[in-house]
């Protein structure tokens, strides 16, 4: 399969295992580009989250430099009144964004899940 194959599939995957699924995206971290999206929403528009969360994780990765931390960032956790939103790095170039609803699921189940299908991605 290719590379747009697998990303597609481990979307569609995490959104069918999640109950409160909202979206998600793989985002090109340079550019802020989604290389794949998923949204369970009209009004969620990927594009736009995937450009600012590359801006946050940019400005993460700057911090860790400034304060001269040897550790590398695995993951970066938003929680909203009514949601939860996860940013798992896939590599120093990509990561993966998932948004759920907090009334549909739970933080253990969100990072569980996406754990799972990126471990499987990855090997």
């Amino acid at each position: 399969m290719s590379r747009q194959t697998d990303l597609n599939t481990m979307l569609n995957d995490i959104a069918g295992d999640l109950d409160g699924f909202l979206g998600a995206s793989v985002v090109d971290l340079d550019t802020g580009m989604s290389l794949a999206s998923i949204s369970r929403m009209n009004n969620f528009d990927l594009d736009v989250a995937s450009a600012y969360n590359s801006e946050m994780v940019k400005a993460k990765f700057k911090t860790i430099a400034a304060l001269n931390l040897d550790s590398g960032l695995e993951d970066m956790l938003l929680t909203l009144s009514d949601q939860l939103h996860l940013i798992r790095m896939l590599s120093n170039t990509e990561f993966i964004y998932v948004a759920v609803s907090r009334q549909g699921t739970n933080l253990a189940m969100l990072r569980s899940v996406v754990n799972r299908y990126v471990n499987a991605l990855q090997n």
